[in-house]
């Protein structure tokens, strides 16, 4: 299907068809990643997946260690050269 590149503020953006968003389960705000293969001039587009944890592992306890791990990460990797 062609589609064509629109402007949207200062940068570049490309409308994915209803049907395609929905076979994907993806809606408005959904993330995802985009890359570009040279070799075959190509633009990927991937949902972005959440993580599965293991069974037993609180998903709001991770995402506290994450916040506390990059609030404190100068201090993190001085204390690692030690």
């Amino acid at each position: 299907m062609h589609r064509k590149i629109c402007a949207i503020g200062n940068s570049r953006g490309v409308s994915l068809p209803a049907d395609v968003l929905e076979k994907l389960h993806l809606a408005v705000g959904a993330e995802v990643t985009v890359e570009l293969d040279e070799a075959q001039t190509k633009i990927i587009i991937e949902p972005v997946r959440k993580k599965k944890y293991p069974k037993g592992i609180d998903r709001k306890f991770v995402s506290q260690v994450n916040e506390f791990i990059e609030k404190y990460r100068p201090a993190l990797d001085e204390l690692a050269k030690k």
